[in-house]
């Protein structure tokens, strides 16, 4: 089994950092992780991507990679030109695509975006991202622009030791200790101040906390699936989350021209908690 091992490339958006399986010349797989996650996230499933050049990305502001410039939203048109970039500093033309969360909505608009580039699409717990009536839309700048505001001067929670952030990372997402502890380990950082009593802060932008300042309709989210090309398998969680509940999903699925829909009883990160499950699935997708 081959382990992942740290990777980094130089791109528009500054470093983009992440763990890579080392199998290059094999069919290539670019991975990309959810809202607040990292590359890490995929540390339970690589095993049965053996045989395929495995790439995970910390996408901008999450992980080891560079934080966006204060002049620059984080978006998820950002996102899929982060991705991109990965993939062009790589070499790539042609590749498939796994996303979680907010990676698997990221890679909704790579594939719709660029069918040129994208041969097989895996989605774990997304098709598309979350979308809003435009009646919200003031309202929602509204929010957001207040939010930045309010960001300004705020202080970053230290925790004391490892565990502490562990803890905090179970109870935000339900998420088993060494699956948290996959995530927190790439995702905090030493306290580095003359004053500090020590301790380790999350790495990734607070800006990432912020609220979106657009979203989509509903109406636009399924033009944007139904131009999705390329062939799709999606793996839900059940029970659904509250966001995107089972008949929005099975609703959006059957705009895929060509698409396959599975759903596991399981948590929103059961890519990390049954990833045999998981794993299964996908590596008999790629197959066919």
């Amino acid at each position: 089994m081959t382990a992942l091992q740290e990777f980094a490339v130089d791109s528009v958006f500054g470093r983009l950092a992440g763990l890579r399986n080392g199998q290059v010349g094999a069919p290539r797989l670019l991975a990309l992780h959810g809202w607040l996650d990292n590359a890490a996230s995929f540390v339970p499933i690589a095993p049965w991507f053996e045989g395929f050049d495995l790439v995970a990305p910390d996408l901008p502001g999450h992980g080891a990679s560079a934080h966006l410039p204060p002049a620059a939203d984080y978006t998820l048109i950002t996102a899929a030109r982060a991705a991109l970039a990965v993939a062009d500093a790589l070499g790539w033309d042609r590749f498939h695509v796994l996303g979680h969360s907010l990676g698997g909505a990221t890679a909704s608009v790579v594939a719709a975006a660029t069918p040129q580039r994208v041969d097989r699409l895996l989605l774990i717990e997304a098709l598309g991202s979350l979308a809003e009536p435009e009646d919200r839309v003031a309202a929602r700048l509204r929010e957001a622009f207040a939010g930045q505001a309010a960001l300004l001067g705020k202080q970053l929670r230290v925790f004391g030791d490892i565990a502490t952030a562990v803890r905090a990372r179970m109870t935000a997402n339900s998420l088993s200790e060494p699956v948290a502890r996959l995530l927190v380990e790439r995702g905090v950082a030493p306290v580095r101040s003359d004053e500090s009593q020590g301790g380790f802060i999350w790495r990734s932008d607070p800006r990432l906390t912020l609220t979106t300042a657009m979203r989509m309709s509903e109406a636009q989210m399924r033009s944007l699936i139904a131009a999705i090309e390329s062939p799709t398998c999606m793996v839900w969680a059940d029970p659904a989350q509250p966001y995107m509940p089972d008949a929005l999903r099975r609703e959006r699925a059957t705009l895929l021209p060509r698409g396959e829909m599975h759903v596991l009883a399981g948590t929103h990160h059961l890519h990390m908690e049954q990833p045999r499950d998981v794993g299964e699935l996908f590596r008999a997708f790629l197959a066919g």
